[in-house]
């Protein structure tokens, strides 16, 4: 047995868990610093420690020396700091949560793994419990320089806080910093770990030379290096993030206005309010009864993602699917009794009319108030046991190109297939999120890569503070290379090219970024492909109808209007496909997209050519 366990502590009392009871209040904006049994007492840590303890095999007296004793230290000295100003964990306690969660997700997702990889079983198994600990530490450490590098924190008397002082002694305050570095607090790390873990256990850990080498890769934000465990770390903090973004429809409204959840919920008060038709005679967008609000699904969707990104709001989900999964991880959208977030239900008005559609069920309180409610639907919505296999995809699927899962991929797709993820199980709608829901649930394979895909996380950035009407759609004259002028507000390669040269001179599009879609290569606009043509299409909804007359996905539609046009260079084969090598500090890759005749077709002033992009072959003259 190891040498370490042999240091006597008393283990963790038995029995029902302390009530968590806040200090008095010591003074206005002030919080007053707590023990770290005081914090870790509420029943959810004392369930998360539960949890981590059944994930090892040790007994309680080696847990309170190697497991218990680091995450006492970290109590100590994350206090109530929130994980982030306005994403995940935003909220008092936020990084002391996030830090069980993750460890805890980590050490589920480890037990999928005999490490150290490629070793003989009897090596794996001596290893196992050092192993086990150090996919712990990593996950446990890998945002404790948000404390150093992220907020400012001071005492009464505005003497300043560091966290290499030790843990706080005086009722504090706290502050995010304004210019604060986002990727900073990786490499932050370094400044604190040895606050948390001692002597005696960087001595076990640094016996096994390719633990510790990963281990070392991870504190220091090289997760590229650190093999195994730094895929662990990633993952495990992708499940925590999911995890806490759902679950409680209040957090949406009382979410800051540039996080994604109210970001959705504003959007879709908007358009109930200026563009959705409720409780028609026939054929409507949603229809309102007593208790709930159902809105046709694929509407709110394409439309909700419309709205947003006409206001310049990145990060929107550009799966259906997203969409629906972050609404109803918000208590926004309520799942049905098998947990999905589509409905299958017949209207039935007073007047004998009657459709099934598939819906959403949302809460009618997070969109009015109770004194400006419409009127409710007088006749039926009848719900339908089983929403069948057809259905589900028609409604929740937005096709996308299999071999570009990005919109800057490598490749130029020629097929498309569903985007549906298995159904992970959901919470019932009043139950209290729960971190120890199974981990691996939310974790699909994505079929053809072999990689794992999480419940997605985005971490948005910030964005104008209210929501205000839609950007109206461009109908400046485009001019053409014949000198023809034509205006249109209808979806054509007009009204693509237009609309790209709206949205770049309002910053809406950026170029020259690592994920641009427009770059300037070779003294002129570079248009990647097909990541532009899909962005256009998720903004004007109405090309999908279009394109299924001519049994197209909707961005093939928008690129063969652009075609159209003849503004772009062909190679000197024909093809109308130019390839851009791509060169970073650490990786290149490849694009794919158009070379326009003139920059000026879409930008006023032509930036200088992006010095990171080269043709891969010289373009025709």
């Amino acid at each position: 047995m190891l040498s370490l366990f042999k240091r006597k502590r008393v283990p963790p009392t038995a029995g029902a868990p302390p009530t968590h009871t806040s200090p008095a209040e010591p003074g206005k904006g002030l919080v007053r610093p707590e023990p770290a049994t005081s914090l870790l007492a509420t029943p959810r840590r004392q369930k998360l420690l539960e949890h981590i303890w059944q994930r090892t095999s040790l007994s309680r007296r080696q847990f309170a020396t190697l497991y218990l004793a680091p995450l006492e230290r970290y109590a100590e000295l994350v206090q109530q700091f929130p994980a982030s100003e306005s994403h995940h964990h935003a909220y008092p306690g936020g990084m002391l949560d996030h830090g069980l969660e993750i460890v805890a997700y980590a050490l589920k997702l480890r037990q999928s793994h005999l490490l150290p990889a490629g070793a003989t079983p009897e090596t794996q198994a001596a290893q196992a419990e050092a192993w086990t600990a150090g996919t712990a530490y990593a996950a446990l450490l890998h945002d404790i320089g948000k404390i150093a590098v992220d907020l400012h924190v001071e005492y009464a008397d505005g003497t300043v806080w560091h966290p290499w002082h030790g843990p706080l002694q005086r009722p504090y305050r706290f502050r995010y910093r304004k210019d604060r570095e986002y990727r900073l607090h990786g490499a932050a790390t370094g400044l604190l770990y040895a606050r948390l873990l001692d002597a005696a256990i960087f001595d076990w850990l640094s016996g096994y030379p390719d633990l510790w080498a990963s281990l070392l890769y991870v504190l220091a934000g090289q997760y590229e290096h650190a093999g195994t465990l730094g895929e662990l770390v990633v993952q495990a903090d992708q499940a925590s993030v999911a995890q806490e973004l759902g679950g409680d429809p209040s957090k949406a409204l009382a979410a800051p206005r540039h996080a994604l959840q109210r970001k959705l919920l504003d959007g879709l008060r908007y358009l109930l309010r200026e563009e959705f038709k409720l409780n028609q005679p026939q054929a409507s967008d949603g229809w309102l009864t007593q208790d709930a609000l159902w809105l046709v699904s694929k509407t709110v969707s394409d439309k909700l993602r419309a709205h947003l990104l006409a206001q310049g709001i990145d990060g929107i989900p550009s799966s259906n699917t997203a969409v629906f999964n972050v609404l109803q991880d918000h208590g926004i959208a309520q799942p049905t009794p098998e947990g999905k977030a589509i409905w299958k239900a017949t209207i039935t008005s007073d007047a004998g009319w009657s459709h099934t559609f598939t819906l959403l069920r949302l809460v009618p309180s997070l969109i009015w108030e109770t004194a400006v409610r419409p009127e409710p639907f007088a006749g039926t919505v009848t719900v339908e046991t089983v929403l069948d296999s057809e259905d589900a995809q028609s409604s929740m699927t937005v096709a996308a190109p299999v071999s570009t899962p990005d919109p800057q991929g490598d490749v130029v797709a020629e097929s498309v297939a569903p985007s549906m993820n298995p159904a992970m199980p959901r919470r019932e709608e009043n139950d209290p999120p729960d971190a120890m829901e199974d981990t691996l649930t939310m974790i699909a394979v994505v079929p053809g890569t072999g990689q794992r895909s999480v419940a997605p996380a985005v971490d948005s950035k910030p964005e104008p503070s209210e929501l205000s009407a839609p950007t109206p759609s461009p109908s400046v004259p485009v001019a053409t290379c014949s000198g023809r002028v034509m205006i249109t507000n209808e979806p054509s390669g007009e009204h693509f090219l237009a609309w790209l040269k709206q949205a770049i001179t309002s910053r809406r599009l950026i170029i020259n970024d690592a994920k641009a879609l427009i770059h300037t290569v070779a003294d002129t606009a570079y248009l990647v492909s097909p990541g532009v043509f899909q962005r256009y299409a998720q903004e004007h909804p109405e090309v999908n109808a279009l394109a299924k007359e001519e049994k197209l996905q909707d961005w093939q539609w928008v690129q063969k209007r652009f075609e159209k046009l003849g503004l772009h260079r062909k190679q000197a084969d024909g093809l109308n496909i130019w390839t851009c090598e791509v060169t970073g500090p650490r990786k290149s890759r490849r694009l794919h997209g158009y070379l326009l005749l003139q920059a000026q077709s879409v930008f006023g002033d032509v930036p200088p050519n992006n010095p990171y992009l080269t043709l891969a072959e010289s373009p025709s003259r």
